[in-house]
């Protein structure tokens, strides 16, 4: 991977981001189902209405998604970066890349972005403290809601 430059990943990127996506949910010890993450991509690879996936390097060794939300505490709308992953760590990339993901935030007007850690990943919570995060006192929480029948 040279660089981290950003491009916008489409529908023909899917044979690039599974690898990718894959290898997070292993080094981040996640299940990885790929029908479900292929359910949750494709809306984000047709337009920007929900979020935006970006590929990161000239060839592709990582990925970044994005999604957006509403929330008064935020002013109006924000932005979860939901996941983020290089294969090449400690060689600026990573800097490089939430440098121009916070460049694209800004130019679409939004000034506020969350991100979620494993409690045992110290090192990504070091990284992210470098590049401008801060601890929320919030503690997330959540529901497993099943689908309509």
């Amino acid at each position: 991977m040279r660089g981290a430059t950003l491009h916008r990943a489409r529908k023909a990127d899917l044979s690039i981001l599974l690898p990718l996506i894959a290898e997070f949910c292993a080094v981040d010890a996640h299940p990885y189902d790929e029908a479900r993450v292929c359910r949750a991509l494709g809306p984000l690879l047709e337009n920007d209405s929900l979020g935006v996936v970006w590929l990161i390097g000239e060839p592709p060794g990582g990925y970044a998604v994005l999604t957006w939300n509403y929330s008064l505490e935020s002013g109006g709308r924000d932005a979860l970066l939901d996941e983020i992953y290089l294969r090449e760590r400690g060689r600026g990339f990573g800097a490089a890349a939430l440098a121009a993901i916070h460049g694209d935030l800004r130019r679409r007007g939004i000034t506020r972005v969350f991100l979620e850690t494993e409690t045992h990943n110290e090192r990504a919570r070091r990284f992210y403290a470098r590049n401008g995060y801060e601890v929320e006192p919030s503690t997330w929480m959540a529901a497993e809601l099943e689908t309509p029948r």
